[in-house]
């Protein structure tokens, strides 16, 4: 982990660097502290090294290929996957968290619900169901998640998504249309899902159907025919990492009148959500899935006020990036504790005397 702490300059620089220091910077970012106040409070750093290391090698990049080193090692244990509710298939999830943001920035916004007359921004994290933290953004409060959910699920490759879920915040029909086309199985919680549109194929002649749910408008064929080519030029675009989605919607959404692909793409997504509402209703077990998961993400949410000891609620940083910065440190903390409590309950399994007592530390 702490191998990915590289000095931005490779050439004529010593690599060798203090480990307490690469300790204390992390705990100092990603607890709230604060770097001047935690070289303070440690007796083997002093306040020079520790500033040196943290303008010098805790870049984004750095950070975030450390989170990845300790995900790759929890993704090729075997305990993990006791929590896995399909062997074959892995289950994730995504939610914002708001926090307030001290001074003036211009990545944060205003919102009297959430921070009064102050300012803030969004954690936006990733979680699956072994509880493993793959990925985070972070975004303005005011900002739709929905957006971001593509960015989170194409800029990981190390845990592999198969299905995601999201609260309402998190669902539109254009993300619907893009995770099917991507590959990815979309099932978030929508809010009053009884009072969704549903969308049906216009028939060749009209009939009368005796049906439970009836659907109340038409998928709009004509339209996705035409610029089929260029929605697959749009997901090939996203596929192959040249732009992100995030970018791409908010061009989409500058347009004084909605733009043609992006009413394709509402449209397709249509279908794959009319599908899924179905699927939702008959399913209890489907629901059940995505309700575990989604409290997983709640969870973690609680998880980074308690690793954040020093201002659990607010970003002391004002630059997006460093904001940035502070969050990746939170998540690699919270994934390192993560994983450790894997590896000692990997150890008591092997300890274990007797296959009953294997089975109760393995429900613990």
């Amino acid at each position: 982990m702490l191998g990915a702490f590289e000095h931005w300059q490779q050439t004529h620089i010593r690599q060798a660097v203090s480990r307490p220091a690469l300790l204390a910077g992390i705990m100092g970012l990603g607890c709230g502290i604060g770097v001047r106040k935690m070289a303070r409070i440690s007796s083997r750093v002093t306040e020079g090294e520790l500033e040196h290391i943290v303008n010098w090698r805790f870049s984004l990049d750095n950070i975030r290929a450390a989170n990845d080193a300790v995900v790759k090692a929890m993704d090729e244990m075997d305990l993990p996957n006791i929590y896995r509710n399909k062997a074959d298939k892995l289950h994730t999830a995504s939610d914002g968290q708001k926090f307030e943001v001290r001074g003036e920035s211009l990545a944060a916004s205003r919102s009297f619900k959430y921070f009064g007359q102050g300012q803030g921004v969004s954690a936006y994290t990733f979680v699956d169901e072994r509880h493993i933290l793959w990925h985070s953004l972070m975004i303005s409060a005011a900002d739709r998640e929905s957006a971001f959910v593509i960015d989170g699920l194409m800029c990981n490759d190390v845990v592999k998504s198969d299905i995601h879920s999201t609260d309402s915040h998190g669902y539109t029909e254009a993300i619907f249309g893009m995770t099917h086309l991507l590959g990815f199985s979309f099932a978030p919680r929508i809010k009053g899902i009884g009072k969704q549109t549903l969308y049906i194929f216009k028939p060749d002649r009209p009939r009368d159907h005796d049906w439970i749910i009836a659907p109340d408008k038409t998928i709009n064929e004509t339209l996705i025919r035409e610029n089929w080519d260029a929605l697959l030029r749009l997901v090939a675009t996203i596929k192959l990492k040249e732009n992100t989605a995030s970018d791409i919607f908010r061009r989409l959404n500058s347009y004084s009148r909605q733009h043609a692909l992006y009413q394709t793409l509402k449209a397709f997504g249509q279908i794959i959500k009319s599908l899924f509402i179905l699927r939702y209703v008959d399913d209890l077990s489907l629901r059940q899935a995505i309700e575990r998961q989604l409290n997983k993400v709640e969870l973690a949410n609680r998880f980074t006020r308690a690793v954040a000891v020093g201002n659990p609620r607010e970003f002391t940083q004002a630059e997006k990036e460093e904001q940035e910065i502070a969050e990746a440190c939170n998540r690699l903390i919270k994934n390192s504790i993560i994983c450790w409590n894997y590896l000692y309950l990997a150890h008591q399994l092997e300890r274990a005397p007797d296959e009953e007592t294997k089975e109760n530390l393995r429900r613990t």
